[in-house]
């Protein structure tokens, strides 16, 4: 705000970071107060969409907007020079922990709507500690509440913020505060849309391997309704299945040979399994985070995402391991979710209607995405 006034005087407020030299060298314009002044009473702007996300490493903090411009505009992987920032990585793990309230990492602008990222300040790793249970559900109840005071008419669930253990796909919430006038939304039926619309056209079997969620369990009944076989590799997977889908029990099989090469993976899936998949198996991710890729000679399509409208503004960073102008399913859920002005919530054990949420999606821009995680996006 200080220096943007050289902008419009171009003789003052040189500093960027250091006013003391503009102090010193009588280049401060006489503006600058009742510039901070106004900046200072501007009314809060008040989003329509939320999408309530968290840090997932200690280096993650590097990639979000508000760290360094040239990470955050790339996919977040791991950098071998960050490692020598670790006086500063352990620091802003201090002040993390010590803040314990939601931030706000980015904000867009979508035709009429407003849209802003929260992010939890909890790393990946403290969302399966136990002790860690508590305190991260009170920060995320915290913030739907503000969320409903302000006025803000969807959140969306990121991540691990809409975990079946931690707080029933975000019901928790709901059934606590039934009162809520803000919608709520784990995203499971667009992020189910876009798993069931990236299987290859004439697939008659399919290889269901991770931890059964409420999105793999829709995924399995779906394929069963269009008559694809899903096999399993584990037997407790193979009678859950089939217990809750007793109708197509013909439709799972447990598999031995591996010969499928269409495998729909989740949490769980492990270097040894992979190994077992034929050369060009396609895996498609169910799951909020992507296995780590151990065969060079497989596709491997990202996680539930789709390309962003190009009215979408201030898209600048990058959403976790995704590629610039793509967004997560469940991000996209609670932007369509308020697009549509539907009233009721998407968490629980519920589910929107699949080729409604689907459809409702391209309507308003967004796009597949058909090139696999071993192929780069380039052009975008």
């Amino acid at each position: 705000m200080f220096h943007s006034l050289h902008h419009t005087q171009f003789k003052t407020n040189y500093s960027l970071f250091m006013p003391f030299y503009d102090y010193i060298y009588d280049t401060l314009d006489k503006a600058s107060d009742q510039l901070h002044d106004s900046a200072s009473k501007r009314e809060e702007e008040i989003p329509d969409v939320v999408h309530l996300t968290h840090l997932t490493t200690p280096e993650s903090i590097y990639h979000l907007r508000l760290g360094f411009a040239y990470l955050a505009c790339k996919p977040c992987t791991s950098k071998w020079y960050l490692c020598l920032m670790w006086p500063m990585t352990a620091w802003s793990m201090i002040l993390t922990l010590a803040y314990g309230r939601t931030f706000i990492v980015e904000g867009n602008h979508f035709d009429k709507l407003k849209l802003q990222s929260w992010a939890i300040p909890k790393y990946s790793q403290q969302y399966f500690i136990r002790s860690q249970k508590m305190p991260i559900n009170k920060m995320i109840e915290e913030a739907i509440l503000d969320a409903d005071k302000k006025g803000i008419k969807v959140l969306s669930l990121g991540l691990l913020n809409q975990g079946e253990d931690l707080n029933s796909y975000g019901g928790f919430y709901v059934s606590k505060h039934p009162n809520l006038k803000v919608k709520v939304i784990d995203g499971s039926s667009l992020a189910t849309a876009i798993v069931l619309n990236s299987i290859p056209n004439g697939t008659t079997q399919v290889l269901l391997r991770g931890k059964l969620t409420k999105v793999a369990y829709t995924i399995a009944f779906t394929l069963c309704q269009q008559g694809v076989q899903v096999a399993t590799m584990h037997k407790d997977d193979y009678v859950k299945l089939k217990n809750s889908f007793s109708s197509f029990g013909k439709n799972f099989i447990i598999e031995k040979s591996y010969t499928q090469k269409t495998w729909l993976v989740g949490e769980g899936l492990t270097e040894e399994e992979q190994l077992k998949a034929p050369k060009g198996t396609l895996f498609i991710t169910y799951s909020q985070f992507p296995p780590i890729k151990y065969r060079k000679d497989c596709s491997y399509h990202f996680t539930p995402a789709m390309l962003v409208p190009s009215s979408i503004q201030n898209v600048h960073s990058c959403e976790n391991w995704l590629p610039r102008k793509v967004m997560s399913a469940w991000r996209i859920a609670g932007i369509v979710h308020c697009l549509e002005g539907w009233s009721e919530h998407e968490c629980n054990y519920t589910m929107h209607n699949i080729d409604k949420v689907w459809r409702s999606t391209l309507q308003h821009g967004f796009q597949p995405l058909s090139v696999p995680i071993n192929k780069e996006l380039a052009h975008y």
